[in-house]
């Protein structure tokens, strides 16, 4: 028997047409219908509020305006098609009817899932930036290990090098290296005494009760997964109904400050390491530079902010999807059950 999925609203009276049409088919093509009322849901009302009526039976939908005939042709083909497919035995229609007759929990947790994706997403974001503030806090109050813990596992995902980094509970939120320029704070070197140049050194300070305590996450990273956290909550507070940035807004102010920033102090610290007139001649292209607070973290800022705006309307296209989907599952297998089948 075909199942018909039949999306309305109250006070249609195309609707009302339909649904008598669908009865007058009913003996020349057996089939559940299952209503749908898109009134008061955002999803349904998005995908089908400008073609109500609307029905679906298998892969076939039809949009408003249809008459009777239509339907026949609709009802039709599926039919058909149903008689085929049972006919060769194929593996993935019978697998496919099997699922349509129960919901798994598999199907409970999509659901919730893809409603509530973004409550998730933005508590691990809160947790994952979070984290490294909470370790110079634990250190400070005498509980190394666990900083300890926090730290280590941080440093995997980060250089976490000192004078890139913010400090809590010091005289300064930060110690630049001189090379940054930064007038009116002191450096990394002249308050902790090591060098500055040295890589390993400054990664491993973690701080004393002068200088504060280090987050466990470089300014930069702070600042991604901050402009992350933020979009993520503005995002979800105006519904998810923000549409993805253009590729090239993201190229343009997300990707290329930061690459620029990032790189050039990356490639100006290599080429200083080498000498000869190539070097010299890219070396004036490319000079030795060491990027401020400030501009690393508005880079980041930037880079965050439009990765997520970017990124999570494509995620909420495919989970305003799932939802469809699962509404209508749902639906199906609960008249289902309500009619005793």
């Amino acid at each position: 028997m075909l199942k018909v999925t039949f999306y309305t609203r109250a006070n249609c009276h195309l609707c009302e047409q339909a649904k008598t049409d669908l009865e007058s088919l009913q003996d020349r093509f057996p089939h559940t219908l299952t209503e749908i009322d898109i009134a008061g849901d955002v999803d349904l009302e998005a995908a089908y509020g400008l073609d109500i009526p609307v029905v679906e039976v298998g892969p076939y939908r039809l949009k408003a305006p249809f008459d009777r005939r239509d339907l026949a042709m609709t009802l039709g083909a599926a039919s058909d098609r149903a008689t085929h497919l049972q006919a060769v035995e194929d593996p993935r229609y019978a697998r496919g009817v099997q699922r349509g007759k129960r919901i798994s929990p598999v199907d409970r947790f999509a659901r919730w899932f893809a409603r509530r994706y973004m409550l998730v997403f933005n508590l691990f974001v809160l947790l994952y930036v979070g984290l490294p503030f909470a370790a110079p806090v634990m250190l400070r109050a005498g509980m190394e290990k666990p900083a300890s813990l926090i730290y280590t596992f941080y440093g995997g995902l980060c250089h976490q090098l000192s004078y890139r980094s913010f400090f809590l509970f010091g005289e300064q939120p930060v110690y630049p290296r001189a090379a940054a320029g930064l007038e009116g704070y002191a450096t990394f070197q002249q308050v902790t005494g090591l060098d500055e140049n040295a890589i390993l050194p400054a990664r491993a300070f973690r701080g004393n009760d002068v200088v504060g305590y280090k987050v466990a996450l470089c300014q930069r990273d702070v600042a991604i997964y901050g402009a992350i956290l933020l979009f993520g909550v503005l995002f979800a507070a105006t519904g998810r109904k923000w549409k993805p940035l253009p590729f090239w807004a993201w190229l343009l102010v997300g990707i290329i400050p930061i690459g620029w920033d990032g790189g050039s102090q990356l490639v100006g610290a290599i080429v200083a390491s080498f000498h000869g007139p190539f070097w010299d001649f890219v070396g004036r292209i490319f000079p030795p530079r060491e990027s401020v607070p400030a501009l690393r973290v508005l880079t980041g800022f930037l880079f965050g902010f439009t990765t997520a705006w970017f990124g999570y309307p494509l995620v909420e296209e495919t989970m305003r999807d799932t939802r469809l989907l699962l509404t209508k599952k749902f639906a199906q297998v609960e008249g289902a059950q309500a009619d005793g089948g």
